[in-house]
């Protein structure tokens, strides 16, 4: 019994972080996350690092155990939210991938209460946990187990899944200046070409999926259904061409 409830917890365990963590990709997102506080000290980021990851936790848990009953409550369904956050990533990938990035200079300073307000928008919604990340979280967390055993596993094992997905969030965000500091700004900028192009595509891909569930949805009538349908009794009567009418007598 023991065994098998072992087996239940990290098969649950693999799929949350097996299909969340490639999609979060913490470190392709820590370029752009650099590039969003430019002029931040280290000590500034090291702190945005652990609320972006508290915030990405709270958001992908609250997205396992309640995203379908939020959609549910506002009628909404998730190929609507995959092309209205798929837009959202659209712009933020258009918008990095256009951004001119300066080498930095110990004269940028920027405002720290600036830099915090940013920590849930855009920094972890949608640069983070984007609407692709949601989508799957709300499909993960609809499959729920039978069973008040299995659901006690289950919610265990997404728990820790998320719990280690935002672990490795505050890795690469925590040291991602460091890594900057060793890669030069010519090869840091590269990477970050990349990846915010990378991000437009993601973005362009969420949209699209979500745009061909909403158009799978559509029924169209066929051209018999939409003309009225004729009896036997009211067959219509033949009509004789001018030539064939006869002529009146006088």
């Amino acid at each position: 019994m023991i065994a098998e409830d072992v087996r239940h917890f990290l098969t649950a365990l693999l799929l949350v972080v097996g299909s969340l963590l490639p999609i979060v990709n913490p470190v392709g997102s820590a370029p752009m996350f650099l590039v969003m506080t430019h002029g931040a000290d280290l000590a500034t980021r090291q702190t945005l690092a652990l609320k972006i990851a508290i915030n990405t936790f709270l958001l992908i848990i609250g997205s396992l155990i309640f995203g379908a009953y939020v959609l549910k409550v506002f009628g909404l369904s998730v190929p609507v939210v995959q092309v209205a956050g798929g837009a959202v990533l659209c712009a933020l990938g258009w918008n990095l991938l256009n951004q001119d990035s300066p080498a930095p200079s110990p004269d940028d300073k920027i405002d720290t209460g600036a830099v915090f307000m940013r920590a849930f928008y855009p920094l972890t919604l949608p640069l983070t946990v984007d609407p692709g990340a949601i989508s799957v979280a709300i499909t993960v967390g609809a499959n729920h187990a039978h069973g008040v055993e299995r659901m006690i596993i289950g919610f265990a094992a997404g728990v820790t899944g998320t719990a280690l997905i935002s672990i490795c969030v505050w890795l690469a965000y925590r040291y991602a200046q460091r890594v900057a500091l060793w890669l030069g700004h010519t090869r840091m900028m590269v990477v970050l070409r990349l990846s915010a192009f990378i991000v437009l595509c993601i973005g362009v891909e969420i949209t699209w999926n979500g745009i061909r569930a909403l158009a799978s949805e559509l029924t169209f009538a066929p051209p018999a259904a939409a003309a009225p349908a004729t009896t036997q009794g009211d067959a219509p009567a033949a009509t004789l061409p001018a030539s064939a009418t006869p002529a009146k007598t006088p």
